[in-house]
């Protein structure tokens, strides 16, 4: 193998770059950084650093492949000595954690006992609060209205957090902000229509969903301070909750609602508003413009939005940098 000792005269340049398999160098952390950089570059690279029994040298080496070392890379340094205590183990080199997303930057992934606690809690809130307070065919657009005044808070929870955070100087990501408004928007005219329905002309039913959502508010922001992962997870569970609710009521109640008309707060928002907002929380790219005709329409566009925002908290939770079709990365066919 080629290898190139630091306290060699020779230097490259980039006329006469250096082409290397392994590189034998003291363990300088301002070192280490530059060539975790070059393998986050180069990710057909595997790139592994031992660490000898003496703590003042590191050996970094390629199983696979060999690197260009241009000028600048490699500092002076003195070469091992012949004498130093061979290798004894073995360590991955620390990555910097990735700001992709919340979660990647100030998170960390969930057992599976944590997803379960948390379906679990919400089957609780489901069983003891909704199916309580809620039951019966007549009580539905009360329900509806309880679950849109509580669903909407989450976004409300990561948007106080993450302005803290760029209050502070931590982290400064403009398009998540954007991303939580627009869930939010979007939660607000699902209960703008649940209210103009009649959802809240009961005083009860106002004061108990209102005060379940100031709540819930303080313990989503506690979660999402510890791990935006957990909080993330919890209102997945959440908008899938609210999904399977409304796709029951669809099921079971589909000739009713197509024989009643649609309350103008939903053509205000699908069909005559301004829709970008309502691209913006769409993270895969579909191009979607409901067809609003009836209640039964609504309805079905309300159960998708749940959907979609099922499907941006479980992306989430992963390390995808998750963007919108406003972003200019999909290619949509709007005609």
């Amino acid at each position: 193998e080629n290898s190139y000792n630091t306290g060699n005269k020779q230097q490259a340049t980039p006329e006469n770059p250096i082409t290397i398999t392994w590189i034998h160098c003291t363990a300088n952390s301002s070192l280490n950084n530059k060539i975790n950089k070059m393998v986050r570059k180069n990710s057909f690279l595997l790139l592994s650093c031992l660490t000898a029994s003496s703590p003042n040298h590191a050996t970094a080496f390629s199983h696979t492949s060999s690197i260009t070392i241009p000028r600048g890379l490699i500092p002076s340094a003195r070469a091992r000595p012949s004498s130093s205590p061979p290798l004894s183990a073995s360590t991955t080199a620390p990555e910097e954690r990735s700001d992709n997303n919340p979660s990647t930057k100030f998170g960390s992934p969930l057992p599976d006992s944590v997803k379960e606690a948390n379906r679990f809690a919400i089957g609780f809130l489901k069983n003891t609060v909704f199916d309580t307070f809620f039951a019966g065919e007549d009580r539905a657009f009360a329900r509806f209205y309880a679950l849109e005044t509580i669903a909407r808070v989450p976004y409300f929870s990561y948007l106080s957090v993450l302005h803290l955070y760029e209050t502070l100087g931590r982290w400064r990501r403009a398009k998540y902000l954007k991303l939580h408004f627009a869930e939010a928007w979007n939660e607000l005219h699902h209960l703008l229509i649940m209210e103009e329905l009649g959802g809240n002309k009961n005083f009860f039913d106002r004061f108990l969903a209102q005060h379940i959502a100031f709540g819930y508010y303080a313990v989503v922001i506690a979660l999402y301070l510890i791990n935006p992962v957990e909080a993330y997870n919890l209102n997945q569970d959440v908008e899938e909750h609210a999904f399977a609710t409304y796709d029951e009521y669809l099921k079971e109640n589909e000739e009713k609602l197509k024989g009643m008309p649609a309350p103008q707060a939903a053509i205000d928002y699908y069909v005559d508003g301004d829709l970008y907002m309502f691209d913006e929380f769409q993270t895969e790219c579909e191009l979607r413009r409901p067809t609003i005709e009836n209640l039964y329409d609504v309805f079905v566009a309300i159960r998708d939005d749940e959907m979609a925002h099922v499907k941006t908290m479980e992306a989430l939770q992963t390390e995808l940098d998750v963007s919108s079709i406003n972003d200019g990365e999909c290619e949509v066919d709007i005609f």
